[in-house]
């Protein structure tokens, strides 16, 4: 169960990395795409939770621990999204050192949205019923390739956002 957990928390973090939970106001400077790229990935992860919800077979009953979860989704593709953004708008104006620091409090922020995804899904999980159980097994299970799971299409990301996870995932 534990391997399932690790998986589901796993996929889901990767899959809102890019997501925000509301349509942010534009800040000053921000470009009519940038505010665009924003609102396409926060509705990638609505469509995300929708799908998973609809997989799921979330019944009422289920709806307070699911909403939890699904909050969690959110808060996280927000977190990772602003982190990420933050890394873009840097660009090459930083040193080896700062690039590093910045690494780094993505890499926390995506282990401390792991753990919460994980917290908000063992409650749910156990109000599964086993027909449930077994959705979500499958919907989660890790295939051998990685970056590939079971019943989804491989993530393909924009190019300015590929490019930052390009330049992120070589450091250290």
């Amino acid at each position: 169960m534990k391997k399932t957990f690790v998986a589901l928390a796993a996929s889901l973090a990767l899959s809102t990395a890019f997501a925000q939970s509301s349509a942010p106001a534009a800040p000053a400077g921000a470009s009519a795409p940038d505010t665009a790229r924003s609102q396409a990935r926060e509705a990638r992860v609505e469509q995300r939770i929708s799908e998973l919800h609809a997989k799921l077979k979330i019944t009422p009953a289920q709806d307070e621990q699911w909403n939890k979860f699904a909050d969690v989704m959110r808060d996280n593709g927000h977190t990772m999204g602003d982190l990420y953004r933050q890394r873009i708008a840097l660009g090459d104006n930083t040193s080896a050192l700062g690039d590093m620091k910045q690494y780094e409090q993505i890499t926390q922020a995506h282990a401390d949205g792991t753990k919460r995804l994980v917290e908000a899904f063992e409650p749910l999980y156990a109000s599964l019923s086993p027909e449930q159980k077994k959705l979500a097994d499958a919907s989660f299970h890790q295939s051998s390739k990685p970056g590939a799971h079971k019943g989804r299409a491989p993530h393909r990301k924009a190019p300015a956002a590929a490019a930052a996870d390009g330049a992120s995932t070589t450091k250290p």
